[in-house]
């Protein structure tokens, strides 16, 4: 099957969602559903991937649940107003996994572009991100992540995906360390683009990024800021207290 399809699900517990992720998988490496995206949003939740630190779960949730995943990378949060995106779907057999997570970078870098905000890979680590810089009034701002990749793969089949903070509080951030990386903040393309904007205006321009990326035709990747060590590779200070996956 070679279309590509999109099921908008709208606000699904974490649990329920990965079930369906399970289901739909099993159908696509089956050969009896197309390659499918369910687009969603969930409850507050975090999500611990497979190379998760104890130091780096957060202490106090705030009420939401803690779950242990079965894709790559660490600690991220998932809640409202942010557009999850979890694409289920036969790799070609020219596109390797580190293709596949650019080109769903690149459907997020795009996404930003849309709306005025230009969005840079950081080699060495996954995901979206703003550079560091000074505001206008001379505010220091770190490098900060605004959408987020984590994947698996199982019988050439992909799960898990990207999530793109539009207006998520990001007061769920401050209760760990995303992604395990320290040296970096999270945001939201509403801060970024000054200006309100929620997951019903942006989920169609992700939605038509990703089926253009999804499409496995040549593209050219956008920009880069500078590369940075991936914190699970490299030595780690112990945090005395948990503080953008």
């Amino acid at each position: 099957m070679s279309e590509l399809r999109f099921d908008e699900i709208g606000t699904i517990d974490y649990l329920d969602a990965w079930e369906l992720q399970k289901q739909v998988h099993q159908r696509v490496v089956e050969r009896e559903q197309a390659d499918t995206v369910l687009l969603l949003e969930h409850p507050p939740t975090y999500t611990a991937g497979k190379r998760t630190k104890p130091e780096d779960r957060p202490a106090d949730p705030g009420g939401a649940p803690v779950i242990d995943v079965d894709r790559g990378g660490e600690v991220t949060f998932h809640g409202p107003g942010q557009i999850v995106a979890y694409p289920i779907v036969q790799l070609p057999e020219k596109v390797k996994v580190v293709d596949f997570v650019r080109r769903l970078e690149e459907a997020m870098l795009l996404t930003c572009a849309e709306f005025g905000v230009t969005a840079y890979r950081v080699p060495g680590r996954s995901g979206v991100w703003l550079p560091a810089g000074e505001t206008p009034d001379g505010v220091r701002r770190l490098e900060r992540k605004v959408g987020a990749i984590g994947l698996r793969v199982s019988q050439h089949v992909t799960m898990h995906g990207i999530a793109l903070n539009c207006d998520v509080d990001l007061g769920w951030y401050e209760r760990f360390v995303p992604c395990g990386i320290s040296d970096a903040a999270v945001t939201t393309l509403s801060i970024e683009a000054g200006r309100q904007i929620g997951n019903a205006e942006a989920m169609p321009v992700l939605r038509e990024k990703v089926a253009e990326m999804l499409s496995w035709r040549d593209y050219e990747q956008g920009p880069s800021l500078e590369p940075k060590p991936d914190p699970a590779k490299t030595p780690r200070i112990p945090l005395l207290s948990p503080t953008l996956g």
